[in-house]
């Protein structure tokens, strides 16, 4: 574990993703306080969707723990009931239909979240797909058109004046807009996703930066699902010593990881060294796993109280 002076700055930290376009980080939340839009673009039932709406999930909680508040929708034309019980199911906390926004909520900031490649660099066009309709992207200031879930897109980069049509509604001139890639679940399976352990799945998706192919097959959710249950029958043993605050080192690593482009792997990189940190009081062990948690949601804390 690093040392670190004292952490003043942290609290002053800015969640920042890389906008596919440009290949350049955006802040999430541009105006403090105000609202800011993540939009889930994702139809079907199967695991890159489940990806888009667990990074989407990750980005409302990680917002909202930078104090920001949050508006979240879903967009899709196919399986969206089947979606939203997998999501659920994974622990995925509930998305508003994005299908019809009326004339919106006044937001200072949209994040698209997306399946596709993340080949960006050199202002060369992406082409993904989402929602079951194209997406073509041109960046260098070239108009953006997307289609998701039937409702079409149209976007401005470099600076230029940004317009969209989700259900009819214009967008503010002064609403900021970003497009966040995710890269697909490469899986032997192509029935839909095993949730029989949702917590090992989550895990699973969580392991690999989120502009990165993963691999769910045997090996990977055998792997998630022994440090989940060791993490979670550490905690409970930890839960039953004295509670001390999470050291301030840890909380700035924790923090850097996950507002430098929602930096998840590092997080759980952090997790593993914080195990096995010597003279760390338990009690500051388990006050930094619930606090990580809370980005996670890998429930950490379940198994309080089972052990005898």
């Amino acid at each position: 574990m690093r040392a670190h002076g004292p952490p003043p700055a942290y609290a002053q930290a800015v969640l920042r993703i890389i906008d596919v376009r440009t290949g350049e980080p955006v802040e999430a939340a541009p105006a403090r306080r105000g609202l800011t839009r993540v939009q889930a673009h994702a139809s079907g039932l199967d695991a890159t969707a489940l990806r888009v709406l667990l990074v989407s999930d990750l980005l409302v909680r990680a917002l909202e723990l930078g104090g920001t508040p949050v508006w979240s929708l879903l967009t899709g034309d196919r399986q969206q009931a089947e979606l939203r019980a997998a999501a659920g199911a994974l622990g995925i906390r509930p998305f508003e239909d994005g299908t019809d926004l009326g004339s919106g909520l006044g937001e200072a900031q949209v994040l698209h979240v997306m399946a596709g490649g993340a080949e960006t660099g050199g202002g060369g066009p992406v082409s993904e797909a989402a929602g079951g309709g194209p997406v073509s992207e041109a960046t260098g200031g070239g108009p953006v058109s997307e289609m998701t879930g039937g409702a079409q897109v149209f976007e401005a980069t470099g600076g230029a004046q940004a317009s969209e049509t989700t259900g009819g509604s214009p967008a503010s001139e002064t609403t900021g807009r970003a497009v966040v890639a995710v890269a697909p679940v490469e899986s032997p399976a192509a029935a839909a996703p095993d949730l029989s352990d949702p917590g090992a799945l989550r895990l699973a998706l969580l392991s690999r930066p989120r502009d990165l192919p993963v691999r769910l097959d045997a090996e990977a959710l055998d792997e998630a699902r022994r440090t989940l249950a060791q993490w979670r029958g550490a905690v409970a043993d930890w839960a039953r010593r004295p509670s001390r605050p999470v050291p301030d080192e840890v909380r700035v690593e924790l923090r850097t990881a996950w507002e430098d482009d929602l930096n998840v792997p590092e997080v759980l990189r952090v997790l593993h060294r914080v195990e096995t940190w010597p003279d760390l009081p338990d009690g500051a062990r388990f006050e930094t796993y619930a606090y990580a948690d809370r980005l996670l949601g890998l429930e950490l804390t379940r198994d309080i109280g089972s052990l005898a």
